[in-house]
């Protein structure tokens, strides 16, 4: 894999040589093999392939919701592999966002509250995350939106609360699992101005798994990936 360089910045997200491996119905399945990557804040990359190429495995290592059966994977110098529960639990909380193809939106919940949530979740107290879940959901241009529930939202409407809530504890590392599946074009478009916008202005790496190629205009690169390899 090309080496990118990345003197003066530490890598919000390092991939060393990384293979999984699981067994199905007797058989060992390889879902990744040697794969290595480095992202440095801001990067915006997608990452691109057919169902069953790796993506959404090499996705869940990269959010340390699963670990390699060999290699190493760091997200903000801190290795996964090395984190008791607590030490995962905090990594997560603090270092990293995640936005899915379903938004995945507590439907018993307001807009604020599904923002506010992983705020009270990390003990931040509910004057201060109210406030924090209101600035997030203006950047995403929800002004006013606060007290609606999910089920009064549009489709891309409830994607931006999602990336509202992702980026509500300015995570150093945000990752896309198909987030504009199930938007058209035109809402889809505005999704991913949004995750470019959430690189450039809060220096966050974003790695995002597409099936579209319309989907990598806004990245700063491809990584394309086959048979659990990156091409």
């Amino acid at each position: 894999m090309e080496k990118r360089n990345l003197t003066g910045c530490v890598a919000i997200l390092r991939i060393e040589d990384v293979s999984k491996e699981y067994v199905a119905q007797g058989q060992r399945v390889v879902a990744l093999d040697a794969v290595s990557l480095e992202m440095a804040p801001g990067e915006f990359f997608a990452l691109v392939g057919r169902s069953g190429c790796g993506k959404s495995t090499l996705l869940n290592l990269a959010g340390a919701m699963d670990f390699p059966t060999r290699g190493t994977v760091r997200i903000a110098g801190q290795d996964t592999g090395r984190l008791d529960d607590a030490g995962l639990t905090g990594l997560r909380r603090q270092q990293v966002g995640f936005i899915f193809q379903n938004f995945q939106l507590l439907p018993t919940l307001t807009v604020a509250e599904n923002v506010e949530l992983p705020l009270l979740l990390a003990g931040l107290r509910p004057a201060p995350a109210r406030a924090r879940a209101i600035e997030s959901l203006a950047w995403v241009e929800l002004d006013g939106y606060e007290n609606r529930m999910p089920h009064q939202l549009s489709g891309g409407q409830m994607q931006r609360v999602a990336i509202a809530r992702a980026l509500v504890h300015r995570p150093r590392l945000l990752l896309a699992d198909e987030p504009i599946g199930n938007l058209d074009t035109a809402t889809g478009n505005l999704i991913l101005d949004l995750l470019r916008r959430a690189a450039r202005d809060f220096s966050a790496a974003v790695l995002m798994a597409t099936h579209s190629p319309d989907s990598t205009r806004v990245t700063d690169r491809v990584v394309e990936m086959r048979d659990g390899r990156i091409q």
